[in-house]
């Protein structure tokens, strides 16, 4: 399970949050995420779209600043405890961490070209190849 983070990071602008934004496949067809789903998402705790399509999580590598501030800012958790259930799924065989990219250009590639893709990217990596999703 993870933990709520508290203080100063929850209590960013909404300019800050939008400094980076979810994308996806161009097909998904889900236009917005909550942050309990996408939470759950992101943990690797919920493994389809709302419409039952398979999810395929794109991350940055958790020293990566963006993953940082993207875990942070948007997910409210911290990028160590990400891992920690990443781990947790792993080694108990109950599922898979998530896929790995090196930098924001491999994101947005990586995205564009997989069916189900989810990510992240700040906003001026993103380009019609994938689909922002909003999160409320």
């Amino acid at each position: 399970m993870l933990a709520l983070m508290a203080g100063p990071a929850n209590a960013q602008s909404p300019e800050q949050h939008a400094a980076i934004r979810l994308v996806a496949h161009p097909t998904v067809a889900t236009s917005w995420l909550n942050r309990d789903t996408t939470r759950a998402i992101f943990a690797m705790r919920q493994r389809t779209w709302p419409d039952g399509e398979a999810v395929q999580v794109f991350v940055l590598p958790n020293r990566d600043p963006v993953h940082a501030r993207f875990a942070k800012e948007q997910l409210a958790v911290y990028p160590h405890q990400l891992q920690l259930a990443w781990d947790r799924m792993v080694f108990s065989g109950m599922g898979q961490a998530p896929n790995r990219v090196s930098n924001q250009l491999e994101m947005r590639e990586k995205v564009a070209n997989t069916p189900g893709a989810l990510g992240y990217l700040e906003r001026e990596y993103i380009d019609e190849s994938v689909h922002v999703i909003s999160m409320e």
